[in-house]
């Protein structure tokens, strides 16, 4: 019975531990915030219907497609990403995913006014305005052309995409992922020899240097940020930068709720890829420990009944 106090107490420390000293220590040195809400409630609503068949000419007429690609509708982007990239710091998507990924409210309010809608207009000013000018309208209400253009965009989206997809479009033009070979400038090609290697490592290096003036920093790479921050900190940090990390240049994209479980199931799918394999294991190593125990204190038993 010696033996079960000991273990006894073993347990309850190592619980008392868990359970009370590491969830307070984190609650005193983490700064908590309130959890992604993706309501973004600092933004108008804007409560138009849109046209989409109006919103694809407002597209054009408006200049978009003078730096956007939108290959859904046969428009191919106007120049390379490393061009753009040194024409703007980052190269402007290509908006045929933009009506799936982004949420509608925080789209229209992003074409009105990118860098508010972003959080990073601190950044900007007169001397150094935002890449992407703000939408002033080509005549009508501004705000039912921006509806217009909205509906033109989810008209044209596809109807599911899949992890990766979601995150190349929402978060590849800035972070690379080293562990599924994609990069800024798209997914690494089968490089055959030394110089198509380097080649292909001179243009990802261009496009960060373009990318770390734009931005201050070089945004990291990805590969096993699911490592570093759980499920619950990096929602809440895609869906509002600025609440775990003030003034970060990092700006709110304004996915959906959908969006952002995508892009972490990517993260997680490339960071974490044997995590299924893992827990599956735990019920196992419990019950071998549970069975081990039990047998180490029969035969224990058995041996001290015989020495008495």
């Amino acid at each position: 019975m010696r033996e079960l106090k000991i273990f006894g107490i073993l347990v309850f420390f190592t619980l008392l531990l868990y359970w009370g000293v590491e969830p307070y220590a984190h609650s005193k040195m983490e700064k908590h915030v309130a959890p992604a809400d993706f309501k973004f409630s600092d933004l108008k609503a804007i409560n138009y219907k849109g046209d989409p068949a109006k919103g694809k000419k407002l597209i054009v007429n408006a200049g978009c497609t003078g730096c956007h690609g939108i290959k859904a509708a046969n428009m191919p982007a106007p120049m390379s990403k490393e061009a753009a990239a040194a024409s703007f710091g980052v190269a402007p998507p290509d908006l045929s995913d933009a009506g799936a990924i982004y949420d509608p409210k925080f789209l229209k309010n992003f074409i009105l006014n990118p860098a508010h809608a972003m959080l990073t207009a601190m950044k900007y000013n007169a001397k150094k305005p935002f890449p992407m000018p703000q939408f002033f309208g080509t005549g009508g209400d501004k705000n039912k052309e921006v509806s217009d253009i909205v509906a033109f965009l989810q008209s044209i989206a596809p109807k599911d995409l899949n992890d990766k997809e979601t995150f190349e479009a929402a978060c590849g033009r800035c972070h690379s992922v080293k562990y599924d070979k994609w990069y800024q400038i798209g997914q690494q090609p089968k490089l055959k020899t030394e110089t198509e290697k380097l080649a292909f490592k001179l243009k990802v290096s261009k496009y960060l240097d373009h990318i770390k003036k734009y931005m201050g920093a070089t945004p990291p790479d990805l590969s096993i940020m699911i490592r570093a921050k759980s499920k619950e900190e990096l929602e809440t940090f895609i869906d509002n930068p600025q609440k775990l990390l003030k003034n970060t240049s990092m700006p709110r994209v304004g996915l959906t709720k959908e969006s952002t479980e995508k892009v972490i199931s990517y993260l997680e799918s490339v960071g974490d890829s044997k995590k299924a394999e893992r827990e599956s294991l735990i019920p196992k190593i419990i019950g071998f420990l549970i069975i081990f125990t039990l047998f180490a204190y029969l035969w224990k038993s058995k041996l001290w009944k015989e020495v008495h």
